[in-house]
């Protein structure tokens, strides 16, 4: 009898679970929680990599009745979206084998997150939510955060979307006004905004995977992003650290209480965390894998990925307690300084040349308009690099900088 696999939301990345399952003879079936795709995704969703795909449209009770008739061995997220509908579907249908039910919200609303983790005792960022520009001026009068640098962003996206940094002693009401009230990239209207301190350190990605409230890190990697204007968040590079670096330990045991604190007990997290001279604060924690090309970088770094484990935990109930780093693995992402149309393409693909690349994504054609990069979205693409040592994977990025450099993005004539 043909097992199945649901997979909610499976874009990008997360498409990659089809042919994990599939290679252990489980057919992938996707639900898309909206009637249609998300415009952010469109681009890259290819339905047919599964073996069917259902459509959301808000009869709750209906999708239950289709998901139990494939009676699937598990049903799993596979991005922000999706995270509030496979907490219900795992309830109704597998009650036990998911996350606390009572989070499902602070899993994927970065306010309730924050509320939550604060409940919970652990440091974290003080910040706000609200439609109220003068509750906002008041909020930063009590912190005492008044001549201090703001970040504000929406609640409900990700990939760093619509993130601004408001410099210390700026006007922090364009931003909010601008925000308030848009619709952000997964196609919500921001009805608040979130307002937090801005965390001064370095930024860390802490990827994990639980089974039954055992917790386990995946990898740990350090972000480079760098900002334009009051843009931040712009995906440069990261850096997978090896389970021995005393700075893991620390960032791992902060993301376990995080966790925890968040009804974690089940599946992958992937999380952000600034590392200040105060120690470890939560940037957001987003109860799926890490997206992009992550997985597959992952991979060749450690030999294993949350894919891997989320296949050998549903269809074997192991358990996999921590990683090791089998090479020094280096994640670049590729910039365009413009909106207007990609030349020279070719010189991308050279990289592919390069003695320490392993992989490269490039969703943009010669010709094509491409987007002015400001968020992960935008990016121009990416490279994996992955050697025998460091030293190499260093000057192969300098030679990957300079290529970069060199493409060409033309203006778009008026």
């Amino acid at each position: 009898m043909q097992r199945h696999v649901i997979l909610v939301d499976p874009y990008a990345a997360a498409a990659e679970y089809a042919n994990a399952f599939r290679a252990r003879g489980v057919e992938a079936v996707a639900v898309l929680s909206t009637p249609a795709p998300l415009s952010s995704y469109r681009r890259s969703w290819a339905p047919d990599g599964f073996f069917a795909t259902h459509h959301y449209d808000g009869d709750f009770d209906e999708l239950v009745r289709i998901v139990k008739s494939y009676d699937p061995v598990a049903i799993v997220p596979g991005n922000e979206s999706a995270v509030m509908l496979v907490d219900a579907l795992v309830e109704e249908l597998m009650p036990g084998t998911g996350n606390l039910i009572e989070f499902s919200e602070a899993r994927r609303d970065k306010w309730p997150m924050a509320q939550a983790v604060a409940r919970a005792g652990i440091p974290h960022l003080r910040q706000l939510a609200t439609d109220d520009p003068g509750e906002v001026a008041e909020w930063i009068k009590e912190q005492g955060l008044e001549g201090q640098p703001l970040v504000l962003k929406p609640r409900r996206s990700g990939g760093t979307d619509d993130v601004h940094k408001v410099a210390a002693g700026a006007d922090w009401r364009p931003y909010f006004d601008r925000l308030l009230g848009s619709v952000n990239r997964f196609d919500l209207r921001n009805d608040t905004v979130l307002v937090q301190e801005f965390a001064q350190g370095t930024e860390y990605i802490v990827d994990t995977y639980s089974v039954d409230g055992q917790f386990a890190l995946v990898s740990v990697c350090r972000y480079q992003k760098s900002a334009r204007n009051d843009r931040i968040g712009i995906y440069e590079s990261v850096d997978y650290l090896p389970p021995q670096d005393p700075t893991v330990a620390l960032l791992g045991e902060y993301t376990r209480q995080v966790a925890q604190a968040l009804g974690i007990r089940n599946g992958c997290t992937h999380t952000e965390v600034m590392l200040t001279e105060d120690g470890p604060r939560l940037i957001e924690i987003a109860g799926r894998l890490a997206g992009g090309c992550m997985q597959y970088a992952t991979r060749v770094a450690t030999g294993d990925s949350q894919i891997d484990r989320t296949v050998r935990h549903r269809l074997d109930g192991t358990f996999t307690p921590g990683y090791e780093i089998l090479r020094p693995v280096r994640v670049l992402w590729l910039s365009s300084p413009r909106t207007g149309v990609l030349r020279s393409t070719e010189l991308l693909q050279s990289m592919q040349e390069l003695a320490t690349f392993q992989k490269m994504g490039l969703p943009y054609r010669d010709g094509e308009v491409v987007p002015r990069t400001e968020d992960l979205f935008t990016s121009l693409g990416w490279v994996i690099l992955g050697g025998e040592s460091r030293q190499a994977v260093d000057a192969d990025t300098h030679r990957v900088k300079e290529i970069e450099s060199r493409v060409v993005v033309e203006a778009e004539k008026p």
